[in-house]
């Protein structure tokens, strides 16, 4: 099972990215049907990313980055690179999928994926907004693209 999991505020003009490639690659799927493939948007719950995965052999985040790099930059990253246990509190808000990634592991052992990649694109602008940036658009669509092809070989093996 690959799960595929799309993060981001759709309100928040760029971090909406991971959220927008998710909902194309739903559209993608409703296409080329596949019952080992799933895709999810998660918005900003990163309980709900902890659930969804649950049970898959592979994992795929998509979400938005601010980390003061080139807009528009793409990183492809390892899951295990990212993870970290959430601070005590007592807000959901706080939980975020990094945190996801942590816990599902401790909770749910074998249950959780073990190959897990992270796309990260680099935010123009998160200010209020519902329209991505020209250059988020055009990164957005190399992403949608390569998790396409993660699809595509998914099927055929």
């Amino acid at each position: 099972m690959l799960t595929i999991i799309g993060c981001g505020n759709l309100n928040r003009s760029d971090d909406a990215v991971g959220v927008i490639i998710a909902q194309r690659l739903q559209k993608y799927l409703a296409e080329h049907p596949h019952p080992d493939v799933r895709v999810y948007d998660c918005g900003t719950a990163g309980m709900e990313v902890m659930f969804q995965a649950r049970g898959s052999k592979k994992l795929v985040i998509i979400d938005a980055s601010s980390t003061n790099s080139e807009p528009g930059a793409v990183f492809k990253v390892p899951g295990e690179e990212l993870e970290a246990l959430p601070e005590p509190s007592y807000n959901l808000h706080d939980f975020r999928w990094d945190n996801a990634l942590a816990a599902g592991r401790k909770i749910f052992h074998n249950d959780f994926p073990q190959e897990i990649t992270v796309y990260l694109i680099e935010a123009a602008n998160l200010d209020l907004g519902l329209e991505l940036s020209p250059i988020i658009k055009h990164s957005a669509d190399l992403v949608f693209e390569e998790v396409a092809a993660i699809i595509r070989q998914n099927v055929e093996v």
